[in-house]
């Protein structure tokens, strides 16, 4: 299994509405994917904004390209979530899960 990890700064006023978007939008579409196998929301307060760290769980590198794309490495962030953040990361990190 392979963890998928991306983390964003949103401006504080938009945390709840980036929340909503994962769990209207992102996670329902992950679902969908062959290979996805969970999702995690991980939060906490900052100086700056709300910090987020996202983790999904995947069956394999090519079930995470069903999603991102040829280059997985490579962070997916829409538009309207853009706006929403002060800064986020542009490349994700990958782990294999060990245990």
């Amino acid at each position: 299994m392979i963890s998928r990890h991306w983390r964003g700064l949103s401006k504080p006023e938009h945390a709840q509405a980036y929340v909503e978007h994962l769990r209207t939008e992102t996670f329902p579409a992950l679902r969908k994917i062959s290979g996805f196998v969970s999702a995690s929301i991980l939060r906490r307060r900052t100086e700056r904004g709300v910090e987020f760290l996202v983790v999904t769980h995947w069956s394999s590198i090519e079930a995470i390209r069903a999603f991102a794309g040829a280059e997985a490495d490579l962070a997916v962030v829409p538009a309207n979530v853009q706006g929403m953040m002060v800064e986020y990361d542009q490349i994700v990190r990958h782990y294999e899960v060990v245990d």
